[in-house]
């Protein structure tokens, strides 16, 4: 067994003493006065751990998902060659899953010349989102024969930030092709409220009579339209709910990853609009908040402050994420909120609050659905499977009764799986846009 640090040293001189002073009759002393010499020795030979220095550098951020590695530098300043077993604690979400895995990322065997220096790479693999900080790094010295070490730990401190994976990326070029084409670039017939003038064409059978510029008509010998385009430099406002209807998890991960996912994708999009977008995250208090950034730093800006969001387990305040809404959208703008249609939180939270926001603002809600309830839905043959069903079902009907009463206070609602809600927010989005409703 490996004696560590002052207690080693202390016991080893004990054993000695004990040994000298009561000797046994079989001869012990002489057998093990030569072992515990050795011990001593050893642990006099090993280098200090104190005296050791460690400095930190590597990666600061990583997507998750994503590997990061981060270099430990340890310099030995005595004057013994130092051969130690290293450990950098890191916590167990920052680390490849599996106890060996694990164990081989964060242990290190290292042999430093006294005076000299080595640098250690720990490779992070996180499976949470958030900061994410080591612990102590603590090392073991060995003596040259192996006998005994000295043991101590040091603080070395550093932050990783682990990033939203961002997975609906992929739909991005989909969404900016459309986008293209709704701008002008390919000019569509469009009308509605806050829509730009773009051109005049040819009135072809079809096409919407209030369109037609009669004083261009006039000046013309065949009937003229007037052509539109989607108004940019519009105001969107994204209100991720932060409380406890957040924390449910479908598949392996929470409703929230599923809303910042969207969020992102949603401000990816709008910013490349040319929209002002503002991220707002919200239960009890603010959790987070971007406010309308340079197209190139708003990206970068949200997936950094929506990084460490975590679910509050805590019934969300809806007049006060109301307010807090109002306050930061105080011009009329599209405001996207990402909550639940549970029936509590709708008919008892939102509801009440609803006019406050409609009445200046144009408001998308959308929400996360549980894939699993569809597959419910259709189970039969067993009597589990019937009751499941029936359960599904009525979780449906009270989700489309939600979603129906928000309709009819003029909100659009998207009710989609994690995988779809993504794209199915950006389509609401350019669908709003290109009717002229933002």
């Amino acid at each position: 067994m490996a004696l560590t640090g002052r207690a080693a040293l202390l016991a080893v001189l004990g054993a000695l003493v004990t040994g000298v002073l009561m000797p046994s009759p079989a001869g012990l002393l002489l057998v093990n006065s030569p072992l515990l010499l050795a011990i001593l020795t050893d642990l006099l030979l090993a280098a200090p751990v104190r005296r050791l220095r460690f400095t930190r550098s590597g990666d600061t951020s990583v997507r998750l998902g994503e590997q990061a590695s981060v270099h430990l530098t340890l310099t030995n300043p005595s004057r013994r060659p130092l051969r130690a077993v290293l450990r950098d604690a890191w916590p167990p979400s920052a680390l490849p899953a599996g106890a060996d895995a694990s164990a081989a990322a964060s242990r290190h065997r290292v042999t430093v010349p006294a005076g000299e220096r080595a640098r250690l790479t720990t490779t992070l693999l996180p499976s949470r989102r958030g900061e994410r900080t080591p612990d102590r790094v603590t090392v073991r010295s060995h003596g040259p024969l192996g006998l005994a070490a000295r043991q101590g730990s040091h603080e070395v401190p550093w932050k990783v930030r682990v990033l939203p994976p961002f997975k609906s990326r992929r739909h991005l070029p989909a969404k900016m092709a459309r986008l293209r084409e709704m701008d002008g670039r390919t000019s569509v017939l469009t009308r509605g409220e806050g829509t730009e003038f773009d051109s005049l064409r040819e009135y072809v059978p079809g096409d919407d009579t209030r369109s037609i510029d009669w004083r261009a008509t006039a000046r013309h010998s065949s009937v003229a339209v007037r052509t539109w385009r989607p108004e940019r430099d519009r105001r969107i406002l994204l209100v991720l709910d932060t409380g406890r209807t957040s924390a449910g998890r479908v598949g392996d991960a929470p409703r929230l990853d599923a809303a910042i996912d969207a969020a992102l994708l949603l401000t990816a999009l709008a910013g490349r609009a040319g929209d002002q977008v503002g991220v707002l995250a919200y239960d009890r208090r603010i959790r987070a908040s971007v406010q309308s950034r340079a197209a190139g730093d708003l990206l970068p800006a949200v997936v950094s402050a929506l990084a460490p969001l975590e679910p509050a387990l805590v019934e969300t305040d809806a007049r006060g994420l109301a307010a807090t809404a109002l306050r930061s959208a105080p011009r009329r703008s599209l405001i996207v909120l990402l909550t639940s249609l549970d029936v509590a939180p709708i008919e008892e939270g939102l509801l009440p609050v609803l006019h406050q926001l409609t009445h200046r603002h144009t408001v998308l809600v959308a929400a996360v659905a549980d894939p699993r309830v569809q597959e419910m839905s259709t189970g039969r043959g067993t009597v589990e499977a019937v009751y499941e069903a029936a359960a599904a079902a009525r979780t449906q009907a009270e989700r489309a009764r939600s979603a129906d009463r928000l309709r009819r206070h003029g909100v659009t609602v998207v009710d989609a799986t994690p995988d779809e809600l993504a794209p199915a927010l950006a389509d609401a989005y350019l669908s709003l846009k290109a009717a002229g409703h933002l």
